[in-house]
C-alpha cells in the first residue's frame, strides 16, 4: 500500500523568534489537495548523555522545568549550539553540567522529542571511563548531580516517578545497546 502523506508547504510565517526556539506558523497543501495551518517550533537540536560509571551506575541530574514548574530526574542533556556537532556539544554538556569527561564515547541512535508540535531531533550518547572534574553551570543554570545505580533509574522508569521523556526513550536505546540489540561501535 503506496499512500502519499506528505504536506507541502505553501508559506511560512516566522511568528516568534527566542534566544534558541522560533515558533512558526505555516500553511500546507494536504495530501487531498485541501490547505491546512500547521504551527511548529524550531528546535536546534539536543544531545542526551548516559555517563555510566565503572559499576553501572548513571550520573543524573535533578533540575527545576518552569514549564511544568516541577524538579526532574534526568540524564545530563542540552541544546546543540551553532556549528557544533552532536558529539562535541555531548562532551561540552557532560563537562559544564557534572564537570565529567569521558575517554570512551558511544552514539545512539536519535528520536524526535514532540513530533506533534517540534521539529527537536535528540542524539543519545554513552560515555564511558569517566574522569571527575569541576562542573561549570551556564549562567541561571542550577541543578544537583547525583550518581545512582542504573537498576534504580530503570526502577524509578518503570514505576512511573521517573518522567522525562528524553531520558525514558533513553532507556530504551540503552538497554538495547548493554543487552546487544543494539550493535555499534564506540565513536571515540
Amino acid at each position: 500500500l503506496n499512500v502519499t502523506l506528505t504536506e507541502h508547504t505553501l508559506d511560512s510565517t516566522l511568528a516568534y523568534q527566542g534566544q534558541f526556539l522560533a515558533m512558526r506558523h505555516d500553511t500546507v497543501r494536504l495530501p487531498d489537495g485541501r490547505t491546512a495551518t500547521r504551527e511548529y517550533l524550531n528546535h536546534p537540536g539536543a544531545v542526551a548523555i548516559f555517563a555510566l560509571t565503572a559499576d553501572q551506575s548513571l550520573l543524573m541530574v535533578r533540575q527545576y522545568r518552569y514549564p511544568v514548574r516541577q524538579t526532574f530526574l534526568e540524564i545530563p542533556a542540552g541544546k546543540i549550539d551553532p556549528n557544533e556537532s552532536p558529539l562535541a556539544t555531548a562532551k561540552r554538556e557532560l563537562a559544564e553540567e557534572t564537570g565529567y569527561t569521558a575517554r570512551r564515547w558511544t552514539a545512539l541512535p536519535v528520536a524526535h522529542a514532540c513530533i506533534g508540535y517540534s521539529d527537536e531531533r535528540i542524539t543519545y550518547f554513552v560515555a564511558e571511563d569517566l574522569v571527575a572534574g569541576e562542573a561549570h553551570l551556564d549562567e541561571g543554570e542550577f541543578l544537583q548531580v547525583l550518581t545512582l545505580p542504573l537498576t534504580d533509574v530503570q526502577r524509578q522508569a518503570a514505576q512511573g516517578t521517573l518522567t522525562d521523556s528524553k531520558t525514558l526513550v533513553g532507556l530504551y536505546w540503552l538497554h538495547a545497546w548493554q543487552t546487544g540489540v543494539l550493535v555499534l561501535e564506540p565513536t571515540v
